[in-house]
């Protein structure tokens, strides 16, 4: 089963783009509720290459490792990448008169939920939007 979740950033496609990829931005806006975060965060963006993000909860009880091996990478427009668990992620980025169209789709996994997945990846997305959005600003 896939989930897509998607949203639409006020931003160029430059901008969104190096958020999406750049380490030191992937740690201040991914996380699904404001009780977890990102604590490191590696990008090897490549065919092959690797993305490495370590989440944990901001009260120490739990954690977990993000790995995704990248299969297809198309600049400003497509990022597909394979997790360790073998399934897989297409992240479609659709650049419309100064706005970019954001489009997560993925595997769904067996432990949680759809609907709780398809919520903590919207919330994950929301996230992005609107640290990108309150960045541009600044």
């Amino acid at each position: 089963m896939k989930i897509t979740v998607e949203t639409t950033i006020q931003a160029d496609i430059e901008t969104v783009w190096s958020a999406w990829n750049n380490p030191d931005d992937i740690v201040k806006w991914n996380a699904a509720s404001d009780d977890w975060h990102t604590v490191s965060a590696e990008v090897d963006l490549r065919e092959g290459g690797q993305q490495k993000s370590r989440m944990e909860a901001k009260d120490g009880s739990m954690g977990f490792d993000f790995v995704g091996t990248y299969v297809q990478i198309i600049p400003h427009e497509l990022i597909d990448y394979v997790l360790e668990d073998g399934r897989e992620v297409k992240v479609l980025f659709s650049a419309i008169d100064g706005q970019v169209k954001v489009v997560e789709t993925f595997d769904a996994e067996q432990e949680n939920s759809q609907e709780m997945q398809r919520a903590g990846w919207q919330a994950i997305l929301d996230n992005f939007g609107a640290y990108v959005e309150a960045e541009k600003k600044s």
